[in-house]
């Protein structure tokens, strides 16, 4: 989990410094995806009892806030060409 976690950020520092913005836009597509493996990694904790379901719940919460934040920052960059 923690690498999937760390992949986040590190493809949207990586992919900061790519020549366009297409590209761009595809590393913080990445971080999505990362953002998913977390997602999956807890619902697989919860499952072998090692988290509470309020606990789950509230992690839930945080990765569907972060998620809308780079899906809305993909559009922008896809749409506006704008950067870091």
């Amino acid at each position: 989990m923690s690498r999937a976690a760390d992949s986040i950020c590190l493809n949207i520092a990586e992919g900061s410094n790519k020549l366009s913005d297409i590209e761009f836009s595809k590393y913080l597509n990445t971080s999505e995806t990362s953002l998913e493996e977390v997602v999956c990694c807890l619902d697989l904790i919860l499952d072998d009892g090692r988290i509470a379901k309020a606990e789950f719940e509230g992690y839930l919460r945080e990765a569907e806030g972060l998620g809308a934040q780079l899906i809305a920052f993909g559009r922008k960059v896809r749409k506006q060409g704008i950067r870091l």
